[in-house]
C-alpha cells in the first residue's frame, strides 16, 4: 500500500490473519491502480471472511476502510464477481 491506514487489526488475530487480511486490501487498492487479477481477489476474499467469519464484523471492516479510502472491499468483490474478466479494473 502507497498510503499509511489505520485498519481496524484485531488483537486476537495472529500473523497469518493480519497477513491474510493485508492481502486483500491490497488487492482491492490494486483494482483501482490499474487492476488485479480476479481469481486472486476472489480467493483474498474467502481468506478475509475466514479470519472475520461475522457478516457484521465484516461490514464494520469495510466501512472503515472506504472511510479511509474511497474505496469498498464489498462493491470491489461483488463487481469481480459479476465480471467473467481475468483482470479487474475499477473506474
Amino acid at each position: 500500500m502507497a498510503e499509511n491506514y489505520q485498519l481496524p487489526i484485531d488483537g486476537n488475530w495472529d500473523v497469518a490473519d493480519m497477513v491474510a487480511v493485508s492481502e486483500l486490501i491490497d488487492l482491492v487498492l490494486q483494482v483501482y491502480e490499474g487492476g488485479c487479477e480476479r481469481a486472486k481477489l476472489l480467493e483474498a476474499h474467502r481468506a478475509f471472511t475466514k479470519v472475520t467469519p461475522a457478516k457484521s464484523e465484516q461490514k464494520r471492516f469495510d466501512r472503515d476502510f472506504e472511510e479511509q479510502t474511497g474505496r469498498s472491499i464489498y462493491q470491489t468483490v461483488k463487481m469481480a464477481r459479476e465480471s467473467d474478466k481475468r483482470v479487474i479494473k475499477g473506474a
